[in-house]
């Protein structure tokens, strides 16, 4: 089976939206043995969209299609599709009504114009959006099938992995599963350079993706039942982990706050954070996880000296000596917020996010990272290598390493 991807926007066309999702679609069909012969992007005029639908039918076995599916008269991937598939939309009151539920559900009143993203092909799929109010659907018809996605990630991709995924698997034959590998402190070249041979096999697959500060492995395998391709996953784990075991912090988790706060449930155990370049972004990352008020006591964010000081319980001379960007103000502040707290672990931090603020020895970039427990007190200097207009990242990656920081020690308690 062969694809044509099409994502639908003007705003792709102007640059004023990254084109995420062909990228990401084209690994996940590849995944799935589903070549990928072309992309498009089209904009929203309806001529146009008709004849990229019509050659792209008439050259491959399926389209996917992205974006297009909202509110507005101006989304007419459905519309359109329909019309050169020879489909007709009807209105599907169950997804109305979960439509008007989802805006009671945040306290909104539901638009007139919401009522559109209710109607589906006649004869089509849907594919429930757990993350939006635009359903996905697919329409079968004559040996050719074009499936329909919204256009925002956060939409696209679960609703990709959780309905269509298994759709597509079944016309390609047997059971696709697939697995993550999360590493962190590992860039990703160096990464797939350790599993370089596994990287070209064909059943499991072994994919590479890369975010700031971290990467990981999709490992996917096909197998006529879920327990043999369950099985062929963890194989190819396994070896994974002989490999690059030291940096893997987790499987099939999502993120390292995820983990973080799974680890810390399962020891019963509390956190609390002392950030000062990172501004509270810890604490956010932490309490965006479902649960997390259970495991996480307090966070202070003490950016003047003076909370380091009067709140915190940091020596004035440590400061005046060391600077409060430092191995022992970071340590300082660890200790005193976890006294302050009562919490079991404490993490601090404290460094020049940049775009200014760097002296001499002391780069943009630079940051200490405290870990206080009952067994001591360590820290960490971190050096991301990142100067000019890189404070989000700084700030991000300098909190993914402290989140680490915890995550390793909890994993090898587990291992004990």
């Amino acid at each position: 089976m062969n694809c044509e991807i099409i994502c639908v926007g003007t705003e792709l066309l102007l640059g004023d939206i990254l084109n995420t999702n062909a990228q990401y679609l084209s690994r996940e069909l590849a995944a799935l043995g589903i070549g990928v012969h072309h992309q498009q992007v089209v904009g929203d005029n309806p001529q146009r969209m008709r004849e990229c639908m019509l050659r792209a039918l008439n050259e491959s076995d399926m389209i996917i299609l992205s974006g297009g599916l909202g509110p507005t008269a101006d989304d007419l991937t459905k519309e359109i599709c329909c019309e050169v598939m020879g489909e007709r939309l009807v209105l599907d009151e169950d997804i109305l009504d979960g439509i008007r539920s989802y805006f009671v559900s945040r306290g909104r009143q539901m638009a007139d114009n919401n009522k559109k993203q209710a109607y589906v092909p006649e004869n089509g799929i849907v594919f429930r959006n757990a993350n939006g109010t635009a359903p996905g659907c697919g329409i079968e018809k004559d040996g050719k099938l074009a499936v329909m996605l919204p256009g925002p990630p956060r939409e696209l991709i679960p609703m990709f992995e959780n309905e269509v995924m298994p759709y597509l698997a079944k016309k390609t034959g047997g059971v696709i599963l697939s697995k993550q590998v999360r590493t962190f402190g590992i860039g990703e070249s160096n990464m797939a350079a350790a599993v370089a041979d596994l990287l070209d096999g064909e059943n499991p697959t072994v994919a590479p993706y890369a975010k700031d500060g971290e990467a990981l492995l999709r490992v996917t395998a096909r197998a006529d039942s879920k327990e043999k391709a369950l099985a062929m996953c963890d194989e190819t784990i396994e070896r994974i982990r002989e490999r690059i075991g030291e940096y893997i912090y987790g499987i099939d988790a999502s993120s390292l706050e995820e983990k973080a706060v799974e680890l810390l449930l399962a020891h019963g155990k509390k956190l609390a954070l002392a950030e000062s370049c990172t501004g509270g972004y810890i604490a956010k990352r932490i309490t965006d996880i479902p649960g997390s008020s259970a495991v996480f006591e307090c966070g202070v964010v003490s950016y003047s000296n003076e909370v380091k000081i009067n709140l915190l319980g940091v020596n004035p001379e440590t400061i005046e000596k060391y600077t409060e960007v430092s191995t022992q103000t970071a340590a300082e502040m660890a200790e005193g917020v976890r006294r302050l707290s009562g919490a079991d672990f404490a993490l601090s931090v404290t460094g020049i996010s940049g775009p200014g603020g760097a002296s001499e020895g002391k780069p943009v970039g630079l940051a200490y990272i405290g870990f206080s427990h009952e067994g001591g007190t360590t820290v960490k200097e971190l050096r991301t290598g990142k100067k000019e207009n890189s404070r989000d990242y700084n700030r991000y990656v300098t909190a993914s390493t402290a989140l680490h920081i915890l995550i390793d020690y909890l994993n090898k308690k587990d291992g004990e």
